[in-house]
């Protein structure tokens, strides 16, 4: 392989430059994130970490095409986000999140006969081929009001990745459900994950879970976001969580984001690109 041919092969497929969210109102205005930048790659599960209010879902958003940045810019394949697109879907926290006059199996098939990708009888082939990878074949006929919150998010799942976006994007969609459940929906994204090899931006607020679900962690500081360090935690797994170097790592990343914070630059100047931090040799193929 050629130099310009490697480099090629290893450019981002998603990259955050300097990207500053601020709302305004009449009276007032809130800055959300300052000048974040991050870079993700093809098949990466990049978590997003930090506290209630650092702009961790405002990026998200962002990401989406939901709402512009003021400061930056956002792109995806090398092309600029405009707004909201096929090639990026996201999965939201709320249960809700499904029409409840549509069976399962409608749910997934709405997007692609929405979006005109797959006539009638390709929606439902592939609806049902997503639906066998979330475990719900069985379900496909039921209406979302008979589900459980978990069997919801695997619909909605299921939805999402029907539609084979270049990045898949989860806020919190786990953050809702009992801790049993949260668990196995955590197992069941990574089979999926194994399965398919989808690119994955996940936020959490919840450093285990960040280090369960993702090869690599931006850590954002408190109000307004700031990349304050970006880890290559490499997937620890569920059943590794008791293990000391695992408590280390978690203890490690709450320095990070909160008793390191008074050094965080309060005026406008921020490092392009925040420092990588090793966590752990990889587990988790």
């Amino acid at each position: 392989m050629s130099e310009i041919e490697n480099h090629a092969h290893h450019r981002p497929l998603l990259q955050v430059d300097g990207v500053s969210l601020v709302y305004r109102t009449a009276v007032q205005e809130v800055r959300a994130t300052h000048q974040v930048s991050f870079d993700v790659h093809e098949a990466d599960r990049f978590v997003l970490l930090g506290a209630s209010g650092c702009g961790k879902s405002s990026l998200l958003k962002a990401i989406a095409g939901f709402i512009p940045p003021t400061e930056g810019e956002i792109r995806l394949e090398g092309r600029a986000v405009q707004g909201p697109g096929p090639d990026r879907i996201v999965v939201f926290q709320e249960f809700d999140q499904l029409p409840p006059w549509k069976t399962v199996r409608e749910n997934v098939m709405f997007p692609l006969l929405a979006s005109g990708q797959l006539g009638r009888r390709e929606a439902r082939e592939r609806a049902e081929v997503y639906l066998e990878k979330v475990g719900l074949s069985r379900f496909a006929d039921a209406h979302p009001h008979t589900l459980s919150g978990g069997m919801k998010q695997r619909v909605a799942i299921a939805r999402a990745l029907a539609m084979q976006p270049r990045v898949l994007l989860m806020d919190e969609p786990f953050a809702a459900l009992d801790a049993l459940t949260r668990r196995r929906m955590q197992e069941e994204l990574l089979a999926l994950w194994d399965d398919v090899r989808f690119t994955l931006v996940f936020v959490t607020h919840s450093i285990e879970e960040a280090l369960v679900v993702g090869n690599r962690i931006g850590l954002l500081s408190p109000h307004p976001g700031r990349v304050r360090a970006e880890l290559n935690s490499q997937g620890w797994s569920l059943d590794r969580q008791g293990e000391a170097g695992f408590q280390a790592a978690v203890q490690r990343i709450h320095r990070l984001l909160f008793e390191d914070a008074g050094t965080a630059p309060s005026g406008g100047v921020t490092p392009v690109r925040a420092p990588v931090i090793p966590l752990q040799e990889r587990r988790h193929a």
